[in-house]
This record gives structure tokens, sequence and C-alpha cells, in this order.
């Protein structure tokens, strides 16, 4: 598979930004951006242009464990790096990746939406001492651009996943729809993509949208009634032909919300689509409400479906109690086996029993 898929629109914007900086500023090699969770104190790389060499993907880290990134965040200073060899202790994985890439001085702005802080711009050079006055006044426009756009599809998302909680409120949506179902399989589903992002070739801009759309999944469910979506035990075939027409709600509520906010245009939204409409599609063609099978899945819906699924094992629900780990992962196993779930996503589970288990612990339900 390779990267240039849905989920990278903003990064070729970014790209082509890039090009034309180069006329203005030849020495730039690199611009990345970062965005900021301040539910998990993290910065994440989102976006990059990297002209030559490897680019660091995958990159997290806490912002309180940086004093000077920190003060930067809070002050809304710039600070520029002339020599990155002498200025760095290579401790780090950015900073060894920077060391081993050869960049030499670097510039770091602070964005903001509306005062509040939500990333950093980072501008690197090959070149020592590349980013002079005369350089940063150039590169303030791009920089004022780049914290637009980005600010501006973060607003969108805003608008479309604060709408979604509203109807769920107003429909009363409850159970297995809380707060912590949405945090935990949003959370598993970035796991999983992260898992398996250099094996598919996924860009750290399409994870943080499949992040971001998670937990838009189920919003059809707004439409379903009470006695059918909380019925205490297994639904019976009028009932589940019922159930499953959330998905095609789930398709018409998202449409209207995005008509409504004008959101037509916004990057990247064919991820959020698919994350609602084929959530619920097999591998093997059972599924619904297409029957789609194999490849024809996107790649999006695969990583929910398992998600999903994993965090309704491991769940206490009115009829069940939570099921272990161990016991979890082995009924995803047999799901694989029976040609319906993506066996390098319930691999991708396996391997991170640990994050698992935390993401279950710090998000459970009140």
């Amino acid at each position: 598979m390779v990267g240039t898929r849905v989920g990278d629109a903003l990064g070729t914007r970014l790209r082509q930004l890039h090009e034309q900086l180069l006329e203005l500023v030849p020495d730039v090699d690199r611009i990345a951006c970062v965005l900021y969770d301040p539910q998990d104190d993290l910065l994440k790389i989102f976006v990059d242009s990297t002209r030559s060499g490897e680019a660091i993907k995958a990159y997290e880290f806490r912002l309180a464990k940086s004093d000077s990134l920190s003060r930067l965040a809070s002050s809304g200073s710039t600070r520029v790096l002339d020599d990155i060899p002498s200025a760095v202790q290579g401790n780090s994985l950015h900073s060894i990746w920077l060391l081993k890439e050869g960049y030499r001085s670097s510039l770091t702005v602070p964005l903001y939406d509306k005062g509040a802080f939500i990333g950093f711009l980072f501008y690197d050079s090959r070149r020592p001492a590349a980013f002079t006055a005369a350089v940063q006044r150039n590169l303030s426009l791009f920089s004022t651009l780049i914290n637009m756009t980005i600010s501006n599809e973060l607003n969108l998302v805003r608008s479309i996943t604060t709408s979604a909680q509203v109807a769920r409120e107003f429909a009363n949506l409850r159970d297995f729809e809380t707060g912590g179902h949405l945090e935990r399989m949003a959370h598993y589903a970035r796991l999983i993509a992260r898992d398996l992002q250099e094996s598919h070739g996924l860009s750290d801009e399409f994870i943080e949208h499949l992040y971001l759309f998670a937990p838009l999944h189920d919003i059809g469910k707004i439409g379903i009634p009470d006695s059918v979506l909380l019925k205490p035990g297994r639904l019976d075939p009028e009932e589940r032909q019922l159930m499953e027409t959330h998905v095609g709600k789930g398709v018409e509520v998202l449409e209207k919300l995005i008509g409504e906010f004008g959101l037509e245009e916004l990057p990247d939204s064919a991820v959020m689509r698919n994350v609602v409409a084929g959530h619920h599609e097999c591998l093997d063609g059972s599924g619904y409400p297409l029957g789609l099978k194999g490849e024809a899945i996107p790649l999006e819906a695969r990583i929910i479906a398992v998600a999903d699924v994993l965090d309704a094992l491991t769940s206490h629900r009115p009829y069940k109690e939570p099921w272990s780990f161990e016991d979890a992962v082995a009924e995803l196993e047999r799901l694989v086996a029976t040609g319906k779930f993506d066996a390098d996503c319930v691999a991708a589970v396996k391997r991170h029993r640990g994050e698992v288990m935390a993401i279950c612990d710090r998000f459970q339900d009140r």
C-alpha cells in the first residue's frame, strides 16, 4: 500500500507550499507541524514536508518534559537554534534523528487558535545559522498561512464532532455510547493505525484524522429506538434488521452536518465518511450495509471495526461482564479465521497488551 491515500490532503498542501517557499528561502529543507493534545499533554507529528533524507514518523513527546518548548507554548515567542549539534544532547528520539539527518539549524514557531496553544511549526535547515532575522520575516507570512490552515481544519472537525455529541445527548444515547467508550475505541483505533503505519504506508495526518473521527462511527444510533438500542440481551431478527439501519442513518446525519456547516471542502472528509459507512462491513462480504469484500473496505473502516469490538468485549454491558484481554484477542482471532476481520489489525492489538489495558483503565465509564 502507498502513503498517498485519503487522509493526506493537508500534507499535500504543505508540500506545495514548501515548493513555493523555496523560491524565497532556499535553505529550508524541512517543514513539520506537530499538534498538541491537551488531554494527554502530547505533541504529535501531524504533517511534514521533507525534501530529502528520512522523515520522522509516529513521533510523540510530552510537552511537560521540555522546559524550552513549554515556555514557547505559554509565551508565544519563537526559538532559533543556529547550531543544532551543539544545542541538542542527542538523548531523545527526535534529537537523535535531527543529528542523523544532518540538520544544523532550526526555527520553532508556536501555533494558536483563538488564543489557545495547538502545536508547533518547525523549520529545519542543513545549513548553520540559516534563520536570520530577514529569513524569519520572510517566513512569517508562511507561518501565518499554515497556522490558519491548521486552525480552520481543527475547527471544522470540532464542529462535526461537537454537533454529533449534542445529537447523542438530545437522543439520550446511553450505555455503550458513553464518553468512556468513545474515548477508548478512538485510542484503540489510533494504537492499531500506529502499529500499521510503516507496513501500510500510513501518514501521521491520516492517523490523526482517524483518531479524531473515530467517535462518529455509531452516530446513526441516535435514530434507533431505545427499546432496541438498550435491550438487555440478544435482538430478534426484526430488531437486528432495525439496528443495522443505524449505518445508513449515520451517513445521512453526517451528510446533513457537512451540508449545514458548509464543510463539503473539509480536507480528508472521505476518512470521516468511511469510518461511519464501513465499520460494519466484513472481509468475507457478510457485513452490512453494502456487503463489501476485502480491499473494497477502506482500511480506516477495518481498523474501527476491530477497535469497536475490542472495546465491546473488554467492557461491562448490562448482559455481560468484561472479558479479559486474552479472551478478547482470542475472539478477535476467531473472527479473523472466519473471514470477518483484518488479520493485521488484530495482530496489532495483540502486540500492545499493556497499552490496551492502560487505555481501558484510564477511560473507565462512570
